[in-house]
């Protein structure tokens, strides 16, 4: 990918600005301070090897020992990795942790998600991932093999790909893993997470995540299971809390702030409006504009296909298209401006704005510039010109804290739901720790049964019928299964009934391992990371 792809906004736990808009239900502080590394991260994550060699050259150096440096730095490496089960993490900055100078810089394009999906999944420590990159929060879900030097990768990846450094990313990101990934991942879906309490924008931007997902490698089972979860419980807190009614998305917020800053005398009917971008986001814009009581505006677009498809949408409004050749002459004849395109590069610069025309002279009017687009169309140095006042994604935050009020009184409704999807989602997750050994078992049992079936029908000689030969299959069958089905029962925590912890199946599990020797010399995760290092030299 290339160096310059940018990403687009999230929430966080190491930044100092302003916190999140709602408590985290049950989360504990102390778990999200203990995963968050301070800005010298790469060399806080360099003391697991210089205290593993240490220890190397202290054995080494006893002359009376039997084992080699070389094979302890192996049995430490392999010991290390075997304890260390994989984790599902998000590493993200949003509109409470990070500003919008800093959230542009990392926004990626949707049509570029799975390319980032892929450029992630190179990285030695990451299994799965998954990108949600919206106006207001850019988000990395990954499946670590490695929880810190997950975090340590995904964060240089960020760095390279933003031109951010390192530090001032660990400055406004947060850091959630497991359990609270899943719960911030389900208060997103809901809405609970957002700039406006209970938007359902983001509802289909998670589901955009899923639908950009398939068919890439990367996107891999917990992942997708984790979006798509999220995606019904999004749907369940929206249905049974309400939380929605009444509420505002960005889009609406965009429209009232720009109704709030015109003169008390003006209002939509007489001022001449200009939406630039006809995509989700503009036709949104649109609609809203048309509610507030707007019925003309000028509409700037790459092309008129998306102008027009809106204009049948809607009723008694003169919809005006425009080409973005023309931009700065059909700003010069406008009074409110929406920016709203996924371009990455701005649209108005200060020279620009310079040259337009002071609308109603002596009239104490000023031109309103509303930039709801990350990264931003408008340059921030237009604020600066004489009659014009800009706004961004950011200064929204003045509409909403007057309605907030009364939906977070459903957010604590909505929270009960998500702890309790919560729970469902991770007794998913945790049964498939033991799937491989299910599947090794299964298939050490079936080699048995399939090899002594073949000597019983050798003995049996060639006059034996079909019916005859399916009895013995069935009967071979019907053991197999009925012996397995209790070792069976003891690999599962999810579906089985019986009140049996994560650590009680692992233990069942590494139990079966050994005594059918389904395990291997080396463990799953160290061979998964060392197959990676290998593939990535190549």
């Amino acid at each position: 990918m290339a160096a310059s792809l940018r990403m687009g906004s999230s929430v966080a736990s190491t930044s100092s600005s302003s916190a999140s808009p709602l408590p985290r239900f049950s989360r504990q502080p102390s778990r999200i301070t203990m995963i968050t590394p301070t800005s010298n991260l790469s060399f806080t994550l360099k003391c697991d090897l210089t205290s593993d060699s240490a220890s190397i050259r202290d054995t080494g150096s006893n002359a009376s020992t039997s084992i080699s440096a070389l094979q302890l730095l192996k049995t430490s490496a392999a010991d290390r990795y075997t304890k260390e089960s994989s984790s599902i993490i998000v590493i993200g900055l949003n509109v409470h942790t990070a500003p919008v100078e800093i959230r542009e810089k990392l926004s990626i394009p949707e049509a570029q998600w799975g390319q980032a999906i892929t450029d992630l999944c190179g990285l030695p420590h990451i299994e799965e991932a998954a990108v949600l990159s919206t106006c207001n929060r850019i988000e990395i879900y990954v499946v670590a093999l490695s929880q810190h030097r997950g975090i340590k990768e995904v964060t240089e990846w960020m760095s390279k790909i933003s031109g951010v450094p390192v530090p001032d990313l660990c400055n406004h990101r947060f850091l959630l893993h497991n359990n609270d990934a899943t719960q911030h991942l389900f208060e997103v879906s809901s809405g609970l997470d957002s700039l406006v309490l209970g938007e359902g924008q983001i509802l289909s931007q998670v589901k955009q995540v899923v639908k950009s997902g398939q068919g890439v490698p990367g996107f891999g089972r917990k992942i997708s299971g984790l979006f798509k979860h999220a995606i019904t419980v999004g749907k369940r807190v929206r249905t049974e809390t309400n939380i929605s009614t009444g509420s505002v998305s960005v889009s609406s917020a965009a429209v009232d702030l720009a109704l709030m800053k015109l003169l008390p005398e003006s209002s939509y009917a007489n001022s001449r409006v200009m939406v630039v971008g006809a995509g989700k986001m503009g036709k949104l814009v649109i609609k809203h504009l048309i509610a507030k009581g707007c019925t003309t505006m000028v509409v700037v677009n790459r092309t008129e296909d998306k102008v027009a498809a809106i204009l049948k949408e809607v009723d008694d409004v003169n919809i005006i298209y425009r080409p973005l050749s023309e931009i700065v002459k059909s700003a010069a004849e406008s009074d409110v401006i929406f920016t709203c395109t996924g371009s990455e590069v701005a649209l108005f610069t200060k020279e620009q704005v310079q040259i337009l025309p002071n609308i109603g002279s002596g009239s104490g009017r000023r031109r309103l510039f509303i930039d709801i687009s990350v990264p931003r169309n408008v340059e921030p140095s237009v604020s600066s010109v004489e009659g014009v006042c800009l706004y961004n994604v950011d200064d929204l935050k003045e509409v909403v804290t007057a309605n907030k009020e009364e939906r977070s009184r459903k957010a604590m409704e909505a929270g009960m739901i998500i702890l309790n999807e919560v729970s469902e989602f991770e007794a998913w997750k945790d049964s498939l720790e033991t799937v491989p050994t299910i599947k090794k078992l299964r298939a050490y049992a079936e080699r048995i049964r399939i090899s002594e079936v073949e000597k019983c029908l050798s003995k049996m000689g060639n006059d034996i019928t079909k019916q005859q030969r399916d009895a013995v299959h069935h009967l071979s069958l019907g053991i197999v299964n009925k012996l397995l089905h209790g070792p069976m029962q003891h690999l599962r925590c999810d579906a089985s009934g019986d009140d049996r912890s994560l650590n009680e199946v692992l233990e069942n599990m590494h139990a079966l391992n050994r005594i059918f020797g389904l395990d291997t010399d080396v463990s799953v995760l160290e061979e998964k990371i060392r197959s990676k290092i290998e593939q990535s030299r190549k």
